[in-house]
C-alpha cells in the first residue's frame, strides 16, 4: 500500500470502497468492483490509483504511478526555470549620516535599479536613536526624493526592530 499526495494506491483501494468508476489508459471502463479493477491493473502491469476518493462512486485510474510522479516533477522543474529570480540589494545607512555619504550610496542604488534589481534601504538605529526614529525616517525620505524618478516605492518606510526599511523597485518601462 502506498499513500502519496491524497492518492490511494493498489490494495488500499480494496479497503476504501467496494466498487469504483474505473478509468484505464484506453478509456473509461465504467463502474466495476474494486477487486476487478485491481486485477485489470495487475494484468496490464500498472497501478490502480484512487484519484477522487470523495466522489460517489470513487474514481480510480489505472496508470503507471512512477511515470506519473516523474512527469509531475519534470513539470515543476520546468516551471521553476521560467520563474523570474528577483535580486534584492541592501544599502544601509545610519540616522546621523552625512549628505555626501547618502549621495555616494544612492549613486550605487541607481546602478542597481538600472540593472533591474530591487533595492532595500535600511537605516540602523543604534542605542538611544531607537527612541527618536524620526531622524531615520528623514534619511529615507531624503533618499526617496533622490531615487523617485528612477524607482517605484514598494511601501512606505516602516520601523522593524532596530531598522527602518524601505523597498524600491525599478520603474516599469511602458511598452508601446
Amino acid at each position: 500500500m502506498k499513500k502519496n499526495d491524497n492518492v490511494i494506491m493498489n490494495e488500499a483501494v480494496l479497503d476504501f470502497c467496494d466498487e469504483v468508476r474505473c478509468v484505464a489508459p484506453e478509456g473509461e471502463l465504467g463502474i466495476i468492483s474494486s477487486e476487478e479493477a485491481l486485477d485489470r491493473a495487475y494484468d496490464m502491469g500498472l497501478d490502480l490509483v484512487l484519484v477522487a476518493p470523495q466522489a460517489k462512486p470513487p474514481v480510480a485510474k489505472i496508470m503507471d504511478y512512477g511515470k506519473y510522479k516523474y512527469q509531475q516533477e519534470k513539470k515543476k522543474k520546468e516551471a521553476k526555470k521560467k520563474q523570474a529570480k528577483i535580486d534584492i540589494k541592501e544599502i544601509k545607512f545610519t540616522s546621523k549620516i552625512n549628505q555626501h555619504d547618502i549621495d555616494y550610496k544612492v549613486k550605487h542604488a541607481l546602478e542597481f535599479l538600472e540593472k533591474g534589481k530591487y533595492v532595500k534601504f535600511r537605516v540602523f538605529l543604534r542605542g538611544r536613536e531607537i527612541s527618536t526614529p524620526e531622524a531615520g525616517f528623514d534619511v529615507l525620505n531624503r533618499v526617496w526624493e533622490m531615487v523617485k524618478d528612477y524607482a517605484d516605492r514598494d511601501s512606505e518606510p516602516r520601523l522593524e526592530g532596530n531598522y527602518i526599511n524601505m523597498l524600491v523597485t525599478p520603474k516599469k518601462k511602458n511598452k508601446k
